[in-house]
Protein backbone atom coordinates (compact mmCIF):
# COMPACT_ATOMS: atom_id res chain seq x y z
CA UNK A 1 0.00 0.00 0.00
CA UNK A 2 1.38 3.38 -1.00
CA UNK A 3 0.73 6.42 1.11
CA UNK A 4 -0.17 8.76 -2.14
CA UNK A 5 -2.92 5.82 -2.89
CA UNK A 6 -4.57 6.08 0.72
CA UNK A 7 -7.42 8.00 1.45
CA UNK A 8 -6.43 9.65 4.72
CA UNK A 9 -9.95 10.03 5.55
CA UNK A 10 -10.34 6.57 6.08
CA UNK A 11 -7.99 7.07 9.31
CA UNK A 12 -11.03 9.26 10.97
CA UNK A 13 -13.54 6.60 9.54
CA UNK A 14 -10.66 3.43 11.15
CA UNK A 15 -10.95 5.75 14.78
CA UNK A 16 -14.75 5.63 14.95
CA UNK A 17 -15.66 2.39 13.86
CA UNK A 18 -13.19 0.85 16.51
CA UNK A 19 -14.99 3.13 18.92
CA UNK A 20 -18.30 2.05 17.86
CA UNK A 21 -17.86 -1.23 16.60
CA UNK A 22 -21.07 -0.83 14.93
CA UNK A 23 -21.35 0.23 11.27
CA UNK A 24 -24.90 1.78 11.45
CA UNK A 25 -23.79 4.34 15.24
CA UNK A 26 -20.17 5.01 13.18
CA UNK A 27 -22.16 6.70 10.34
CA UNK A 28 -24.29 8.71 12.76
CA UNK A 29 -20.80 9.71 14.42
CA UNK A 30 -19.88 10.49 10.74
CA UNK A 31 -22.99 11.98 9.52
CA UNK A 32 -22.74 9.97 6.66
CA UNK A 33 -25.08 6.84 5.47
CA UNK A 34 -24.78 3.33 6.27
CA UNK A 35 -23.99 2.51 3.02
CA UNK A 36 -21.04 5.08 3.01
CA UNK A 37 -19.70 3.35 6.10
CA UNK A 38 -19.92 -0.01 4.64
CA UNK A 39 -18.10 1.12 1.76
CA UNK A 40 -15.33 3.18 4.14
CA UNK A 41 -14.69 -0.47 5.88
CA UNK A 42 -14.60 -2.32 2.85
CA UNK A 43 -11.94 0.10 1.51
CA UNK A 44 -10.02 -0.38 4.51
CA UNK A 45 -10.11 -3.91 4.76
CA UNK A 46 -8.68 -3.70 1.16
CA UNK A 47 -5.74 -1.14 2.29
CA UNK A 48 -4.67 -3.06 5.55
CA UNK A 49 -5.51 -6.71 4.30
CA UNK A 50 -7.55 -7.40 7.02
CA UNK A 51 -11.02 -7.44 8.43
CA UNK A 52 -10.61 -4.50 10.89
CA UNK A 53 -14.22 -5.40 12.31
CA UNK A 54 -15.13 -9.20 12.40
CA UNK A 55 -18.41 -10.38 12.49
CA UNK A 56 -19.28 -12.48 15.93
CA UNK A 57 -23.24 -13.27 16.36
CA UNK A 58 -24.88 -10.02 16.33
CA UNK A 59 -21.92 -8.03 17.37
CA UNK A 60 -18.32 -6.75 15.27
CA UNK A 61 -15.15 -7.30 17.35
CA UNK A 62 -11.90 -5.49 16.13
CA UNK A 63 -9.34 -7.54 15.04
CA UNK A 64 -5.85 -8.07 17.03
CA UNK A 65 -4.03 -6.22 14.29
CA UNK A 66 -7.10 -3.35 14.22
CA UNK A 67 -6.55 -3.05 18.22
CA UNK A 68 -2.90 -3.10 17.46
CA UNK A 69 -3.31 0.23 15.38
CA UNK A 70 -5.88 1.69 16.45
CA UNK A 71 -3.28 3.91 19.41
CA UNK A 72 -1.35 4.53 16.73
CA UNK A 73 -4.10 6.13 14.17
CA UNK A 74 -5.53 8.03 17.00
CA UNK A 75 -2.43 9.92 17.47
CA UNK A 76 -1.64 10.22 14.00
CA UNK A 77 -5.31 12.22 13.57
CA UNK A 78 -4.73 14.41 16.48
CA UNK A 79 -1.43 15.46 15.00
CA UNK A 80 -2.95 15.78 11.32
CA UNK A 81 -5.80 18.06 12.89
CA UNK A 82 -2.78 20.11 14.75
CA UNK A 83 -1.29 20.89 11.71
CA UNK A 84 -4.26 21.68 9.73
CA UNK A 85 -5.40 24.01 12.67
CA UNK A 86 -1.74 25.75 12.27
CA UNK A 87 -2.11 27.07 9.07
CA UNK A 88 1.17 29.17 9.87
CA UNK A 89 0.53 32.93 11.14
CA UNK A 90 -2.29 33.65 12.93
CA UNK A 91 -4.00 37.06 12.85
CA UNK A 92 -6.20 37.41 15.55
CA UNK A 93 -7.53 40.75 13.66
CA UNK A 94 -8.76 38.94 10.85
CA UNK A 95 -8.81 35.11 11.55
CA UNK A 96 -12.20 33.35 11.71
CA UNK A 97 -11.36 30.65 13.39
CA UNK A 98 -13.55 27.89 16.04
CA UNK A 99 -11.80 27.04 18.98
CA UNK A 100 -13.45 24.40 20.50
CA UNK A 101 -13.07 24.52 23.97
CA UNK A 102 -14.80 21.88 26.91
CA UNK A 103 -15.12 23.83 30.42
CA UNK A 104 -17.89 23.92 33.14
CA UNK A 105 -20.38 26.90 33.38
CA UNK A 106 -18.32 28.13 36.65
CA UNK A 107 -15.27 28.25 34.31
CA UNK A 108 -17.65 29.39 31.34
CA UNK A 109 -19.33 32.47 34.06
CA UNK A 110 -16.16 33.95 35.66
CA UNK A 111 -13.28 33.23 32.70
CA UNK A 112 -14.56 32.98 29.28
CA UNK A 113 -17.94 35.53 29.30
CA UNK A 114 -15.19 37.81 30.34
CA UNK A 115 -12.65 36.98 27.67
CA UNK A 116 -15.50 37.21 25.18
CA UNK A 117 -15.60 40.57 26.01
CA UNK A 118 -12.11 41.56 25.92
CA UNK A 119 -11.38 40.04 22.81
CA UNK A 120 -14.35 41.43 21.19
CA UNK A 121 -12.34 44.10 19.12
CA UNK A 122 -9.06 42.74 18.88
CA UNK A 123 -10.61 39.47 17.30
CA UNK A 124 -14.33 39.90 15.73
CA UNK A 125 -14.15 37.11 14.13
CA UNK A 126 -12.78 34.60 16.39
CA UNK A 127 -15.38 32.33 17.45
CA UNK A 128 -16.02 30.11 20.74
CA UNK A 129 -17.31 26.32 21.03
CA UNK A 130 -17.58 25.45 24.59
CA UNK A 131 -19.49 22.34 25.92
CA UNK A 132 -19.63 21.13 29.07
CA UNK A 133 -17.56 18.40 30.85
CA UNK A 134 -18.57 15.02 29.93
CA UNK A 135 -17.31 11.37 30.24
CA UNK A 136 -14.99 10.89 27.27
CA UNK A 137 -13.61 14.44 27.05
CA UNK A 138 -10.39 12.86 27.80
CA UNK A 139 -10.15 10.66 25.15
CA UNK A 140 -11.31 13.48 22.78
CA UNK A 141 -8.57 15.86 24.27
CA UNK A 142 -6.43 12.73 23.11
CA UNK A 143 -7.68 12.33 19.82
CA UNK A 144 -7.58 15.91 19.08
CA UNK A 145 -11.24 16.73 18.52
CA UNK A 146 -10.62 19.87 21.56
CA UNK A 147 -8.26 22.68 21.45
CA UNK A 148 -9.00 22.65 25.47
CA UNK A 149 -9.84 21.71 28.17
CA UNK A 150 -10.30 24.22 30.90
CA UNK A 151 -11.12 22.71 34.57
CA UNK A 152 -9.70 20.84 38.08
CA UNK A 153 -6.16 19.60 38.36
CA UNK A 154 -7.61 16.24 39.19
CA UNK A 155 -9.87 15.76 35.69
CA UNK A 156 -7.08 16.55 33.34
CA UNK A 157 -5.66 13.91 31.03
CA UNK A 158 -1.86 12.84 32.30
CA UNK A 159 -0.36 12.40 29.02
CA UNK A 160 -0.65 16.20 27.86
CA UNK A 161 0.31 19.60 28.87
CA UNK A 162 -1.25 21.93 31.47
CA UNK A 163 -0.82 25.08 32.59
CA UNK A 164 -2.08 26.59 36.29
CA UNK A 165 -4.71 29.65 35.19
CA UNK A 166 -5.77 30.34 38.36
CA UNK A 167 -6.63 28.67 42.22
CA UNK A 168 -9.81 28.46 43.87
CA UNK A 169 -10.96 29.27 47.65
CA UNK A 170 -14.81 27.99 48.57
CA UNK A 171 -17.38 29.92 50.41
CA UNK A 172 -20.66 29.58 52.27
CA UNK A 173 -23.67 31.01 50.06
CA UNK A 174 -26.72 31.82 51.60
CA UNK A 175 -29.52 34.00 51.23
CA UNK A 176 -29.23 37.67 52.56
CA UNK A 177 -32.46 36.88 54.49
CA UNK A 178 -31.40 34.00 56.05
CA UNK A 179 -30.25 35.28 59.16
CA UNK A 180 -27.65 32.24 59.96
CA UNK A 181 -25.49 34.07 57.79
CA UNK A 182 -25.25 36.93 60.07
CA UNK A 183 -23.81 34.55 62.47
CA UNK A 184 -20.34 33.30 63.12
CA UNK A 185 -20.74 30.01 60.42
CA UNK A 186 -19.59 27.31 62.44
CA UNK A 187 -18.97 23.53 61.87
CA UNK A 188 -21.57 22.89 64.01
CA UNK A 189 -24.46 25.17 62.38
CA UNK A 190 -23.14 24.36 58.66
CA UNK A 191 -23.62 20.81 59.83
CA UNK A 192 -27.09 21.51 61.14
CA UNK A 193 -28.58 23.88 58.23
CA UNK A 194 -30.01 22.30 55.20
CA UNK A 195 -27.84 22.34 52.06
CA UNK A 196 -27.86 22.61 48.44
CA UNK A 197 -25.58 20.02 47.04
CA UNK A 198 -24.69 20.22 43.06
CA UNK A 199 -24.12 16.72 41.10
CA UNK A 200 -22.26 16.99 37.70
CA UNK A 201 -23.03 13.93 35.59
CA UNK A 202 -23.97 12.01 38.43
CA UNK A 203 -20.50 12.87 40.12
CA UNK A 204 -18.35 14.20 42.75
CA UNK A 205 -17.67 17.88 43.09
CA UNK A 206 -14.01 19.16 44.41
CA UNK A 207 -15.92 20.59 47.44
CA UNK A 208 -17.68 17.03 47.87
CA UNK A 209 -14.84 14.72 47.61
CA UNK A 210 -12.73 16.41 49.92
CA UNK A 211 -15.81 16.45 52.77
CA UNK A 212 -16.13 13.36 52.26
CA UNK A 213 -12.32 12.02 52.63
CA UNK A 214 -12.68 14.74 55.97
CA UNK A 215 -15.70 12.92 56.87
CA UNK A 216 -17.20 16.06 57.50
CA UNK A 217 -20.98 15.49 56.95
CA UNK A 218 -23.81 18.36 55.87
CA UNK A 219 -27.54 17.59 55.14
CA UNK A 220 -27.65 17.59 51.18
CA UNK A 221 -31.72 19.03 50.90
CA UNK A 222 -31.57 19.60 47.39
CA UNK A 223 -29.63 18.95 44.61
CA UNK A 224 -28.69 21.24 41.38
CA UNK A 225 -27.39 20.02 38.04
CA UNK A 226 -24.75 23.03 38.16
CA UNK A 227 -23.08 25.62 40.39
CA UNK A 228 -25.15 28.40 38.56
CA UNK A 229 -28.42 27.06 39.66
CA UNK A 230 -27.87 26.35 43.19
CA UNK A 231 -27.60 30.02 44.00
CA UNK A 232 -31.14 30.42 43.02
CA UNK A 233 -32.49 27.27 45.23
CA UNK A 234 -31.04 28.95 48.21
CA UNK A 235 -32.92 32.59 48.27
CA UNK A 236 -36.15 33.08 50.58
CA UNK A 237 -34.76 29.69 52.33
CA UNK A 238 -32.70 29.13 55.59
CA UNK A 239 -30.49 27.01 53.01
CA UNK A 240 -26.46 27.92 51.80
CA UNK A 241 -24.43 26.10 49.64
CA UNK A 242 -20.68 25.61 49.17
CA UNK A 243 -19.60 27.02 46.30
CA UNK A 244 -16.18 28.69 44.41
CA UNK A 245 -15.44 32.07 45.65
CA UNK A 246 -15.24 33.86 42.02
CA UNK A 247 -18.70 32.57 41.29
CA UNK A 248 -20.10 33.69 44.48
CA UNK A 249 -18.70 37.16 43.82
CA UNK A 250 -19.93 37.36 40.63
CA UNK A 251 -23.73 36.19 41.73
CA UNK A 252 -24.06 38.12 44.64
CA UNK A 253 -23.72 41.42 42.77
CA UNK A 254 -26.70 40.08 41.15
CA UNK A 255 -29.06 38.40 43.66
CA UNK A 256 -29.42 38.88 47.00
CA UNK A 257 -27.10 36.61 48.50
CA UNK A 258 -24.57 36.95 51.58
CA UNK A 259 -21.07 35.37 51.86
CA UNK A 260 -19.32 33.77 54.37
CA UNK A 261 -15.93 32.01 55.31
CA UNK A 262 -16.01 27.92 55.63
CA UNK A 263 -15.55 27.21 58.98
CA UNK A 264 -12.64 25.19 58.00
CA UNK A 265 -9.85 24.76 55.95
CA UNK A 266 -10.03 23.81 52.40
CA UNK A 267 -7.31 23.37 49.99
CA UNK A 268 -7.71 25.72 46.85
CA UNK A 269 -8.89 24.02 43.91
CA UNK A 270 -6.25 24.00 40.99
CA UNK A 271 -7.55 25.38 37.47
CA UNK A 272 -5.88 24.04 34.64
CA UNK A 273 -5.70 25.02 30.84
CA UNK A 274 -4.75 21.75 29.22
CA UNK A 275 -4.41 20.79 25.67
CA UNK A 276 -2.84 18.47 22.55
CA UNK A 277 0.70 17.85 22.77
CA UNK A 278 1.17 18.22 19.18
CA UNK A 279 -0.91 21.63 19.24
CA UNK A 280 1.94 23.67 21.87
CA UNK A 281 3.10 25.13 18.65
CA UNK A 282 -0.13 26.07 17.10
CA UNK A 283 0.06 29.92 17.39
CA UNK A 284 -4.09 30.70 17.07
CA UNK A 285 -3.80 28.24 20.47
CA UNK A 286 -0.99 30.05 21.70
CA UNK A 287 -2.42 33.46 21.75
CA UNK A 288 -5.87 31.92 22.97
CA UNK A 289 -4.34 30.29 25.47
CA UNK A 290 -1.93 33.89 26.69
CA UNK A 291 -5.19 36.13 26.36
CA UNK A 292 -7.12 33.61 29.15
CA UNK A 293 -3.39 33.38 30.84
CA UNK A 294 -3.54 37.30 31.17
CA UNK A 295 -7.20 38.09 32.06
CA UNK A 296 -6.87 34.81 34.84
CA UNK A 297 -4.32 36.99 36.67
CA UNK A 298 -6.83 39.85 36.83
CA UNK A 299 -9.65 38.36 38.37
Amino acid sequence: MRLDNFDLNLLVAFDILLQEKNVTKAAARAFVTQAAMSAQLKRLREAFQDEILAQQGKKMVPTPYALAMHPEITETIASLRALIARKGKFDPATSEREFKIVASDYITTVLLVPLLGAISTIAPFVKLDIALPYSNTNKSLADGELDMFLGPETFTHPDHPSELIFEERHVVVGWSGNPHMNEQMTIKRLSELGHVGVSISGGDTYIDAWMRETNIERRIEVRAPSFLQAPFLVLETNRVCLMHERLAQSLAGRLPLRIAELPFEVPPMREMLQFHATREKDPGLTWLREQIKSLATLR
